[in-house]
């Protein structure tokens, strides 16, 4: 097979010629004035799919939790979220360096943050203490586990009753809502704000969405343009998010068939056990027993035109996405069975 099978992330996406097509033809005005229209239409139907009344494009999913905390906290409070997740594990400590926040983490292998333990985590008035002042959560989960809603709505429940604001990472929430059967709306009910990204399974190049109501998007543009991220004529990006929002939500679907598939087939491999609690949308993650170097494995795969990324705390991770067909899936079954298996 000649054509690279790319299992590392769903990141990787390339815009389609469709896509590329939109994106030329984009209609475009400085951003930052407020005079990109294919931007506005891009923040506003994006936020209504999530139950928001306004929206804000960013240049990262990073970026949008970041614009979040720095938006919703002031300097010395304290974040509530769950360990591990994207802010704590993979956002270089930007909530401290940019937003003057120390974390406050609740152990929640699966995002899933018990109300009783979120509850516990927000601070009570001391003059020793500092305020809490955001709860973050996660979905969904980048261990690849979607929350059950009544988890969600419970976590957000305990922060609200206490006058804590809530943001949802929701950098993958359409695979979360494919998983739940609901709209994204539903699975970010109650949030105060929730980011989503555009350049994941949406297959977008770049970018992605901060919504919240129209007050806290005000205050949340300030805050971008503090980070560097006022853009000018950025509309030949925000096409590109259009064109994902309105032909590849309903795709996903064809990624969390082909990740059933692969987790059928890595099942079969001796030495392989799938983490089934992981099991919700896109991702499949994987133990193996071996005493195989795991860079070799990586190199063995690279030889078979099949890009896999070193394992993770452990874990092996594949993805797929837009770019992964049924043969191509079928190619890196093979090969992993030819690699792991004889490792």
């Amino acid at each position: 097979m000649t054509t690279l099978v790319d299992l590392r992330s769903d990141t990787v996406t390339r815009p389609s010629g469709a896509m590329l097509e939109a994106m030329l033809k984009a209609e475009v005005g400085d951003d930052v004035f407020g005079d990109d229209p294919t931007v506005a239409l891009l923040e506003e139907r994006g936020a209504a799919l999530v139950g928001q009344e306004a929206g804000l494009f960013v240049a990262s999913g990073t970026m949008g939790n970041q614009v979040a905390i720095m938006t919703h906290t002031k300097r010395g409070d304290e974040v509530v979220l769950g360990l591990p997740c994207h802010i704590q594990e993979h956002e270089v400590g930007a909530a401290a360096v940019l937003s003057g926040v120390t974390l406050a983490p609740i152990r929640a292998p699966t995002g899933v943050l018990p109300p009783e333990e979120v509850d516990r985590a927000i601070r009570t008035e001391d003059i020793h203490h500092p305020e809490t002042g955001l709860l973050c959560l996660e979905c969904a989960h980048s261990s690849g586990a979607v929350q059950p809603l009544e988890s969600l709505r419970a976590a957000m429940d305990a922060a609200h009753r206490r006058g804590v604001p809530v943001h949802m990472d929701g950098a993958r929430i359409f695979n979360a809502a494919l998983a739940l059967g609901c709209s994204a709306a539903e699975v970010a009910r109650g949030a105060d704000s929730v980011m989503f990204c555009l350049s994941k399974g949406l297959g977008a190049p770049v970018g992605s969405l901060l919504c919240g109501s129209r007050g806290f998007v005000a205050r949340a543009r300030r805050s971008r343009k503090i980070l560097g991220g006022g853009m000018r004529q950025v509309g030949l990006l925000g096409a590109a998010g259009l064109w994902a929002l309105e032909h590849n939500v309903d795709r996903l679907a064809e990624d969390h068939g082909r990740a059933a598939r692969l987790a059928e087939a890595l099942r079969e491999i001796k030495g392989v056990t799938v983490c089934e609690e992981r099991r919700d949308i896109n991702m499949v993650w994987f133990a193996h027993q071996s005493d195989a170097d795991p860079l070799r494995l990586v190199e063995a795969m690279a030889r078979r035109r099949v890009a896999i990324f070193r394992p993770l705390g452990g874990l092996w991770r594949l993805v797929t996405h837009l770019d992964v067909d049924d043969e191509g899936l079928e190619h890196a079954i093979d090969c992993l069975g030819e690699v792991f298996g004889a490792a």
